[in-house]
């Protein structure tokens, strides 16, 4: 994850155009990289146990500037700077976790159930849900968990609810089981393409195809895929890399401080 901020600085030694130190430039372009990808990090640990999670990790590429020559170049000369490009979703299965909840539900696959929001239909990976004061299945927000036929609502008449593989969503009266509804679960060409809306919700104009291959586990969340001592690792690498960076500044400051000093004592 780190890798992309061990870029060499090419054009890093001091270019003294009176406009811009380039070489702090660069230094400030590595080290906001950097905290880009602490920031990364941080909501990732902040999430390890936020079922259905995805880790995150922003891309970063080499941009390269032109920039006039300083005194014995000739021609304009190259600078290397670090810019982020967007950020990269691991969408790996997370392991699943048994927690005997009946409105806990995990997908073995790809795939999204469908939730109803008050800003349109969303998607999401955390099963875990509950009734409403109404008696509709619910996110933890308060939004509808969709069915094929809409949302579903479940009474105390309704008796045992149970969930199979595909779904279908039955409750059991008196030894007699019937059908009272299947979960809408979906899912989509470009994973990468959903984005974010919070509260473990993705949204997308992409149309949603109706998941055959899913597996819905009743009883069951999916964990977040974050590995906390992979994480941690990444943290220590891209600590070293911006304490690198920051030695490259205070040096450059130090030359400069030095050189104004000596312009002072010539100048007296």
């Amino acid at each position: 994850m780190a890798q992309p901020l061990q870029q060499e600085a090419r054009g890093s030694r001091t270019r003294r155009d009176p406009a811009v130190n380039q070489t702090m430039l660069i230094s400030l372009s590595h080290q906001m990289a950097a905290y880009q990808a602490m920031d990364s990090i941080a909501n990732n640990l902040a999430n390890v146990s936020t079922a259905g999670f995805k880790r995150e990790s922003p891309t970063f590429q080499e941009y390269v500037a032109r920039v006039k020559p300083s005194e014995g170049e000739k021609g304009s000369q190259k600078v290397s700077y670090v810019q982020e490009t967007g950020v990269v979703r691991d969408m790996t299965e997370g392991p699943m976790q048994a927690t005997g909840g009946k409105f806990d539900f995990a997908i073995h696959g790809s795939g999204y159930f469908a939730i109803q929001t008050a800003t349109g239909e969303e998607y999401t990976r955390n099963g875990h849900f509950t009734l409403d004061q109404n008696g509709r299945l619910s996110t933890e927000g308060g939004d509808e968990v969709e069915t094929q036929g809409g949302a579903l609502s479940i009474t105390p008449q309704d008796g045992d609810v149970t969930v199979t593989s595909d779904g279908t969503v039955s409750a059991t009266i008196n030894g007699t089981q019937n059908q009272i509804g299947k979960l809408k679960v979906v899912d989509f060409a470009d994973d990468a393409a959903l984005q974010k809306v919070g509260d473990s919700l993705y949204s997308t104009t992409q149309t949603a195809n109706s998941n055959a291959k899913a597996t819905v586990v009743q009883g069951m969340l999916e964990s977040s895929n974050v590995q906390p001592v992979i994480e941690i690792s990444n943290m220590i690498e891209i600590m070293r890399s911006y304490q690198a960076t920051a030695e490259l500044s205070q040096t450059q400051q130090s030359q400069d401080m030095a050189s104004i000093d000596k312009l002072a004592q010539t100048a007296g």
